[in-house]
C-alpha cells in the first residue's frame, strides 16, 4: 500500500461520512460536506501524479482509481436524488456508463489486460464532481441552481462521449473469443519468427534488433524460435534517450530536434544496432504505446519500424488503435515481417550477383 493508493482508498473511506453529511440537519452541513467533497476529489489528481512521479504505478491502483471515482461520485449522487436535488435520469445515465465500462474492463482483465483510466475518462470524472459540488451547494445558496444544471448537462456529455470513446478503443476486446482452456491444434504453418528463422538460416545472415516501446518484444519472439542462435546476435532495449544515445549512436542533435518517436531515430536506431551488434539485418522500432502520449503531441499508437541492411535502410510509419499491449505486439508482428521481407530481398540479390 503505497502513498498513491492510500489516496486512492481515501475516496472510498469518505463516501459514508459525505452520505451522513448530506442526510443530518445542523448548521452548515452542507457546506461542510461541498468542503470534504471537493478535497477529496483532489485526490483523484494527486494519486496519479504522485505514482508516477515515484514509479509506483501498479495494477492494483489502474483498477482501484476509476472504481473510487465511480463510488465516490454515485454515491453522493444517489443521496442529492433522495433530497430531489437531482433528477434520477441523470444517476441512470451515469451508473450504466460505469457499468458498461466495468464490464469491458472484465473482459479485458480475464484476457490478462488493464484498462487504465483514459484522459477523456479522467475529463470526465472531473466534470462530475464539479457537478456534484455545485448540486450540494445549491441548497444553502439557491442562486447556484442554474449553474448547477449546467454543469450537470456538460457532465452528462463528457459521462455519454468517454464511453463512446472506450468502447471504440477497445472494440478488439469485444466478441474475443476465450480459448485459453480450449486445445489448440498444432500449427500448419511456420509463425512469423520460425519463418524469418527458416530465411535466415538458409542464406547464411544474421539479425539483431533494437527496441524502445517494444521493450524486448521482438527479441524475446525470434529468441522463442528454437535453435535462433544460430543467426539471432541479440539486441538493445534502449527505452531512454540516453541509451538510444550511448548504445546505438543515435546523435544528441537528433533526439532533440526530431523527438525519440520519428523517422529518423528509428533510421538511426538500425543502423547503430547492425553495426555494434555485427549483423547481416537489425531491426528497430521506437513509438507511442499509450495510454497517453508521454507529454508530446504526437497520437497515441505512432510507431515508426526500421529495418538496416548492407544495402540501406527502410523505414515504415506506423498509426496502430489498440491498447498498450495490442499495439506492442502490433509493433513486433509488423517488424518481423519487414525483417522476412528484407531477407528474402537480400537473398535474391545474392543470387543474381
Amino acid at each position: 500500500m503505497n502513498i498513491s493508493n492510500a489516496l486512492t482508498v481515501s475516496r472510498l473511506v469518505a463516501i459514508p461520512l459525505l452520505m451522513a453529511l448530506l442526510l443530518v440537519r445542523f448548521p452548515y452541513h452542507d457546506q461542510i460536506a461541498a468542503a470534504l467533497f471537493i478535497v477529496f476529489s483532489l485526490t483523484d489528481t494527486l494519486d496519479g501524479e504522485l505514482a508516477r512521479r515515484q514509479g509506483t504505478v501498479s495494477d492494483f491502483g489502474k483498477f482501484l482509481d476509476p472504481l473510487a471515482d465511480k463510488l465516490f461520485v454515485l454515491s453522493v449522487l444517489i443521496v442529492l436524488v433522495q433530497a430531489g436535488l437531482v433528477a434520477a435520469w441523470v444517476v441512470v445515465v451515469i451508473f450504466s456508463r460505469e457499468l458498461i465500462i466495468t464490464i469491458l474492463r472484465s473482459v479485458a482483465a480475464n484476457q490478462g489486460r488493464v484498462i487504465a483510466a483514459a484522459p477523456l475518462g479522467k475529463t470526465k470524472t472531473v466534470t462530475q464532481m464539479s457537478a456534484v459540488a455545485l448540486l450540494i451547494l445549491q441548497r444553502p445558496y439557491p442562486v447556484l441552481v442554474p449553474i448547477a444544471d449546467i454543469a450537470v448537462a456538460i457532465a452528462i456529455v463528457f459521462t455519454v462521449w468517454s464511453g463512446v470513446d472506450y468502447l471504440w478503443r477497445f472494440r478488439h476486446l469485444i466478441g474475443r473469443r476465450d480459448t485459453r482452456a480450449v486445445p489448440q491444434p498444432v500449427p500448419t504453418e511456420p509463425t512469423p519468427a520460425a519463418e524469418l528463422g527458416e530465411v535466415l538460416k538458409r542464406n547464411g545472415f544474421t539479425v539483431a534488433v533494437a527496441e524502445s516501446s517494444t521493450a524486448g518484444m521482438l527479441g524475446a519472439l525470434i529468441a522463442d524460435v528454437p535453435g535462433s542462435s544460430a543467426y539471432f546476435q541479440g539486441g538493445v532495449i534502449a527505452y531512454s534517450n540516453e541509451l538510444k544515445r550511448d548504445e546505438l549512436g543515435v546523435s544528441e542533435d537528433l533526439l532533440r530536434t526530431v523527438g525519440a518517436v520519428s523517422r529518423e531515430v528509428a533510421e538511426a536506431m538500425a543502423e547503430g544496432a547492425r553495426v555494434r551488434l555485427r549483423s547481416t539485418l537489425a531491426a528497430a522500432i521506437t513509438g507511442i504505446a499509450g495510454p497517453d502520449a508521454d507529454g508530446t503531441t504526437k497520437p497515441v499508437g505512432l510507431t515508426y519500424i526500421a529495418v538496416a541492411s548492407p544495402g540501406g535502410t527502410t523505414v515504415r510509419e506506423f498509426n496502430f488503435g489498440g491498447d498498450r499491449a495490442a499495439n506492442r505486439r502490433q509493433a513486433a508482428m509488423e517488424a518481423l515481417a519487414m525483417l522476412t521481407a528484407e531477407a528474402k530481398g537480400r537473398r535474391t540479390e545474392a543470387r543474381s550477383a
